[in-house]
């Protein structure tokens, strides 16, 4: 047998957990067809002497949804070794979407993903799919460069069910039966699970709550019942009415996998995430598959008072989300607004010491001030970090941006969680915040923080959660490992390097938007099945080329 790629010299790290060994890969057909020893010829070698050569990593938390449409090398996940997505996530798809809702929906995407709704509407163009069966199809047929897996989600569904209704009341008997049946038609079709949130911070267009949340636990639960009907996963961002209990009966009344964002560390002040965590365990004792999802990473925000996503959850933003351009300044202005803001967001309270957590990131007025510290200008001042900023803001027109540690900054706590047994790695939010964040460099923050630096895992154990274990939780059943007759999605990474150059702002989207990217450091050769798709950090495939990525209906493929 000749190969057409042979991998060779490496040390491999199957994704199991397995002991490394050193050996050579054989690959043919898009499949791994020699391990260890691979004698044969093959049409292009590798030669990975010195470096790693493991499974592909499988990101189970992106929002691709609507970019895979107009860019199938999704990047930049590919870059940091992500050769399988998730997709759906928080219940953000864009199917089903009727064609009269589709600005809504775009419009919620902006809002609440922080995604430019005119990068949406270039990319997106006339769509060319309503229901999910028919978006699945879209995306087989665009192809992509990576495996692609999609949930169903909620928002778009309560939408295509309920019209505008969908963000002012609870649904109807009949309402959710219609969306427990499509459901079940796009499970059958190939969905990978159905994904929703109760979030406050999930605020859509015009201030309004994304559908979901106006959704009853026992609308949830119901449409969830597909999954026992049919088989797949539930993802769920954690709310009010949308917590450990509501997982539990999931789980108990279909036996699906429960995956829920997010387990992050002092989330809602010191060591707030304790009880979670506790809440975690007791669902593992009773043999129930809930896993909640942490973040390798803290979740910074780069974000401008335009649209500063991380506060329009609060309920004193909510008329000013809901205002034009100069009634949001006006809020910003006015001494009473700031005086609660301050009470909710100003320093202690829940969220402690965030102004000293702040830098200034963009600020065209004085582009000296960018890198800034806000605390320490604020106490050098003597004033208070909310006024600096808010006046800075006005000063600016609202042109300016700053860039927050707001959860996770511990990586002690970190640490722990990542150690915990019943969590798995997730919340790359890859796709989403394009403009406010890019954390789709998860994993090679991981190899290089965690496993480098800290030595708090050894590589088979990271590598095994970076691969194995995401696909396990998420039902993706032949992705994730290396064997022979697998799939060859591998990735070749030097230890001693692997890592990124942090991130920077590029203007590539559809209509000139913006977005935060980050360069992968160390990632030798990524390949999907068995294709090259990069090699010394450059893509070797183009979106004009016959990609090879899979969708993975139901996991498979």
């Amino acid at each position: 047998m000749s190969y057409d790629l042979k991998v060779t010299g490496g040390t491999i790290i199957d994704g199991t957990g397995a002991p490394r060994f050193l050996g050579d890969l054989g690959i043919k057909n898009g499949k791994v067809v020699a391990m260890g020893s691979a004698p044969s010829e093959a049409v292009r070698t590798i030669d990975a002497t010195g470096k790693i050569v493991s499974p592909g990593f499988v990101d189970i938390h992106t929002h691709y949804d609507a970019q895979v449409m107009w860019d199938p090398m999704v990047s930049c996940s590919p870059w940091h070794g992500v050769t399988t997505i998730v997709m759906g996530n928080c219940g953000f798809s864009v199917a089903p979407t009727r064609p009269e809702h589709r600005d809504l929906i775009m419009r919620t995407l902006e809002n609440v993903e922080g995604m430019s709704v005119e990068a949406l509407r270039a990319g997106l163009g006339d769509w060319g799919f309503e229901t999910f069966p028919e978006y699945l199809d879209a995306l087989q047929n665009n192809g992509c460069a990576v495996n692609m897996a999609a949930m169903i989600g909620h928002t778009a569904l309560r939408m295509y069910v309920m019209g505008e209704d969908a963000t002012e009341r609870e649904a109807t008997a009949e309402e959710i039966a219609t969306q427990r049946r499509l459901v079940t038609e796009a499970l059958e079709a190939g969905a990978l699970g159905f994904a929703t949130s109760r979030a406050n911070t999930h605020v859509g267009y015009g201030g309004r709550p994304v559908p979901s949340r106006m959704a009853t636990p026992e609308e949830i639960i119901e449409i969830a019942q597909a999954l026992g009907d049919v088989g797949g996963v539930m993802q769920a961002t954690q709310g009010r009415g949308l917590s450990h209990d509501e997982f539990a009966r999931v789980a108990e009344t279909t036996g699906a996998n429960v995956s829920w964002t997010a387990l992050l560390a002092s989330a809602v002040g010191p060591g707030s995430h304790l009880k979670d965590v506790e809440e975690a365990h007791a669902l593992a004792a009773r043999g129930l598959p809930v896993y909640p999802q942490v973040a390798v990473q803290p979740v910074q925000f780069d974000m401008s008072w335009k649209a500063p996503f991380i506060y329009e959850g609060m309920r004193l933003f909510q008329p000013v989300a809901q205002s034009d351009f100069e009634g949001r300044k006006a809020y910003y202005a006015d001494q009473d607004w700031r005086a609660l803001f301050k009470e909710k967001a100003g320093n202690g309270g829940k969220i402690g010491d965030r102004w000293a957590r702040t830098e200034i990131s963009s600020y065209p007025l004085d582009p000296s001030m960018e890198g800034r510290n806000v605390q320490q200008m604020a106490d050098e001042m003597g004033q208070d970090p909310v006024d600096l900023m808010l006046d800075m803001a006005l000063d600016a027109n609202l042109d300016m941006r700053i860039v927050q540690d707001v959860l996770n900054h511990d990586r002690d706590e970190i640490d722990e969680l990542l150690h915990d047994a019943t969590t798995v790695i997730g919340l790359s939010d890859a796709g989403a915040h394009a403009s406010q964040l890019c954390d789709a460099k998860y994993s090679t923050e991981f190899l290089s923080t965690f496993v480098r630096d800290r030595q708090s895992f050894d590589l088979e154990t990271a590598v095994h959660m970076l691969s194995q274990r995401p696909a396990q939780v998420f039902g993706i059943e032949d992705r994730g490992f290396l064997a022979e007759d697998g799939f060859a999605d591998v990735v070749i990474f030097d230890a001693d390097e692997v890592g990124h150059n942090g991130k920077r702002r590029v203007f590539d989207l559809p209509s000139g938007a913006d977005r935060l990217i980050s360069d992968a450091v160390g990632i030798n050769a990524v390949i999907v099945n068995g294709t090259l798709i990069r090699e010394d950090g450059a893509d070797t495939v183009s979106s004009s080329d016959s990609l090879p990525g899979k969708l993975l209906r139901n996991g498979k493929g």
